[in-house]
């Protein structure tokens, strides 16, 4: 999925890592990839990817970045300042 339907369905503002998990697993399976064929690419182990699409709250978030980066994912962060 591209970025600016995820946007419409996940509201940045109401991220998780849940959702973030959701994120990674559709675009994983879009792309067609297996979750090991995901980890090779992104340098990652396949252990990583499970606990990723998971949701589980305590991933690195290099790891977490660079799979989104293999995936071709956009991510924005705002600061509070931003949304006032």
């Amino acid at each position: 999925m591209k970025f600016d339907i995820l946007r419409r369905i996940f509201p940045l503002g109401n991220m998780d890592t849940r959702k973030i998990g959701r994120i990674v697993r559709g675009e994983r399976k879009a792309q067609g990839l297996r979750q090991d064929e995901l980890a090779a690419a992104s340098n990652v182990g396949t252990r990583f990817i499970v606990d990723l699409e998971a949701g589980k709250p305590t991933i690195q978030l290099g790891k977490a970045l660079q799979v989104l980066m293999t995936l071709g994912c956009d991510l924005s962060i705002a600061a509070p300042s931003a949304n006032r």
